[in-house]
């Protein structure tokens, strides 16, 4: 077997640079998603069951791209036509949900129209955003990918920063954060118009310079025979997975469940914290919801700045853990906090949980997959650890939020609890040394 060579910086950027653009797209929706239904008319204690279209149709996508892309070979290379094509759907449906308001439907049509623009949008952006992984999984050294994913992170952080500003931006020059009852802002709108004007731009810039190895070359550095390769069945493969495999999926659980209820209640949390209104037809509202871009702006520059410390760590476990617990502790300020400057803090904070959420988890498995072969089909499944959690947070919002008094503020601190306990849960991951 060859070892998979070194690549320059610049070889690693190209990998993951259309995930810039695709992480502007995912920014856009977990923002604004909340805020499209509840200014279309839903409500509160219902929005949560908004939010399970999302990861459902991810953790449908992802293992068909994964297990597809694993068998596909083509001119244009294995896993970048999934990725062009979920792209291409991307830009389509980010220029019809956000008019979900303005089509002259009844409150129920536009709620039925933009949930299943909602649908094809989160199907689209899983099948351009699982390529990327895939790229660095197939392509890169055991000694570089920590240093890939974590180029990879900035990249996400850094579209997930542009895609929160936007609402704001655009309401600064002038464009209208205001809108009849029931019509989504022009200032959402043209956010996410632009979105997809970069998404396209970043993944043809992607597949214009990744150049992907040939199914001789790719055997070369991948030693898995074909037999291997075409035999298995995604129930086999579960069966025959790493431990590290399941006790990471463990710590996502409750990761992605306290991450769920920030982007779904956390409008309505700053509303009521710092506006003091609950009230989506008001501006005050709308002023709350372009804050709240800010906000996860926040989170993704204190992640950006954390991804930078956190390979200081000797132990990355550790690290692992005290970034969920500074999460946790950012969740469990945010109601206490009324001055929406200070709201920085929190965010700061929950942004280093985001960014060992991102980087760490896809370290430590595909070092552990390592030999086992099916690596897209693996980080296809993999993504169900992502995805059962939101699902199962979705289906119970709406009976937490009424059990603890339906304040929308009191779900951060819900986060909070669910990120100690993945905290705690970090101890049971047995590292494979290189």
């Amino acid at each position: 077997m060859k070892q998979k060579p070194d690549l320059s910086f610049w070889n690693l950027w190209n990998l993951s640079f259309g995930f810039f653009g695709v992480q502007i797209a995912y920014a856009l929706q977990s923002a604004n998603i909340s805020r499209i239904f509840a200014t279309l008319g839903a409500d509160p204690h219902n929005l949560s069951y908004f939010w399970i279209l999302p990861p459902l149709m991810g953790i449908l996508v992802q293992p068909i791209v994964g297990t597809l892309s694993d068998k596909t070979w083509t001119r244009f290379g294995r896993r970048i036509p999934y990725l062009f094509v979920g792209a291409a759907m991307a830009v389509l449906v980010m220029c019809l949900l956000p008019n979900s308001g303005s089509l002259g439907l009844t409150v129920s049509a536009a709620m039925i129209f933009g949930l299943i623009a909602l649908m094809f949008l989160d199907t689209s952006i899983n099948m351009a955003m699982q390529p990327f992984k895939m790229l660095v999984g197939d392509m890169v050294n055991e000694k570089q990918k920590a240093k890939a994913y974590s180029i990879q992170s900035f990249l996400c952080n850094a579209g997930s920063v542009a895609g929160y500003l936007f609402p704001f931006i655009f309401t600064a020059i002038g464009i209208s954060n205001v809108a009849p009852e029931g019509v989504v802002p022009d200032s959402v709108i043209w956010s996410f118009y632009i979105g997809a004007a970069i998404l396209i731009l970043c993944v043809i810039y992607t597949t214009m310079k990744v150049k992907e190895w040939n199914p001789k070359e790719y055997r070369e550095y991948n030693p898995v025979s074909e037999e291997k390769e075409e035999s298995a069945n995604w129930i086999t493969l579960l069966k025959n997975a790493p431990s590290t495999f399941w006790k990471v999926g463990l710590v996502q659980f409750f990761c992605w469940a306290a991450f769920l209820y920030m982007w779904n209640y956390s409008t309505g949390a700053i509303a009521e914290t710092v506006w003091n209104t609950t009230n989506p037809a008001s501006e005050s509202f709308q002023t709350a919801g372009n804050w709240v871009g800010i906000l996860f702006a926040v989170q993704a520059v204190g992640s950006v700045v954390w991804a930078a410390i956190l390979p200081r760590f000797s132990n990355t476990k550790m690290a692992y853990a005290v970034s969920l617990l500074l999460g946790a502790i950012g969740f469990a300020m945010v109601p206490f906090i009324h001055d929406q400057y200070l709201q920085f803090v929190p965010f700061l904070l929950i942004g280093c949980a985001w960014a060992a959420m991102l980087a760490m988890p896809f370290t430590f498995v595909t070092n552990a997959l390592q030999g086992y072969g099916h690596m897209g089909a693996y980080l296809g499944l993999f993504n169900g650890t992502i995805c059962i959690p939101q699902i199962v947070a979705a289906l119970c919002g709406g009976l937490i939020l009424t059990m603890i008094g339906s304040h929308q503020s009191s779900m951060m601190i819900v986060s909070g609890v669910l990120l100690v306990i993945g905290a705690c849960c970090v101890g049971v991951i047995k590292t494979k040394k290189s």
